[in-house]
């Protein structure tokens, strides 16, 4: 099954056997146990990054503070952002005595390692450059197949699809029933008839 984070497996294979079982996780909809996932992928690049300054002593919090220390750069504070979010959102999941199901928190942290893994294949593993232009594929985190449709394409696709509304208002229709009772025209039609009845009468009778 095709990754996100494919590129990783000629970088660092554990660290890519480590988030695709998080990504598994999340389509089996355990997605708790995908921020947990998630934490311990970051607390690995962590290692990494800090190298044999890290010991087996070294907690995550002590590793991310050796870290902010020597920031230099805007890329190495979105890094160490992502890092902190990562073991925040997993520490909270593993100690939660409830499972909360938060689809959307899970699919975040799997975002932001996405980001990291970015950060940390070019500026510290030196790999391809080309790697920065890579998206986080949603459609392929749910199917494991890559989307042969661009955003440009699945957006006028999304224009395309009817929209039902509601109608908010009913008009009522004129009634065709005509008014009971005679009209003008039939009444004085009446009339005449009464009138040249009583014309005929006067003539037939005698004086």
């Amino acid at each position: 099954m095709i990754s996100n984070f494919n590129f990783l497996k000629s970088i660092d294979k554990n660290l890519y056997n480590i988030i695709t079982e998080a990504e598994r996780l999340y389509r089996d909809e355990y997605f708790d146990q995908c921020m947990v996932q998630t934490r311990k992928f970051g607390e690995n690049i962590c290692k990494n990054v800090i190298g044999t300054r890290c010991t087996t002593e070294s907690t995550f919090d002590e590793m991310l503070a050796t870290l902010k220390d020597k920031i230099k750069s805007e890329q190495e504070k979105e890094f160490i952002d992502d890092l902190y979010f990562l073991k925040k959102q997993g520490n909270s999941s593993a100690h939660s005595n409830t499972v909360k199901k938060e689809g959307m928190l899970a699919l975040e942290c799997l975002q932001r390692a996405f980001e990291t893994s970015i950060n940390y294949a070019v500026y510290y593993a030196k790999a391809n450059s080309n790697i920065l232009k890579l998206q986080y594929d949603i459609d392929l985190l749910i199917t494991g197949e890559k989307s042969k449709k661009t955003l440009s394409e699945k957006y006028k696709e999304g224009k395309k699809k009817p929209v039902s509304v509601k109608q908010s208002y009913t008009m009522k229709s004129k009634s065709t029933k005509k008014k009971e009772g005679l009209s003008a025209f039939q009444i004085l039609l009446i009339i005449s008839f009464i009138i040249s009845g009583f014309v005929i009468l006067s003539l037939l009778l005698p004086l």
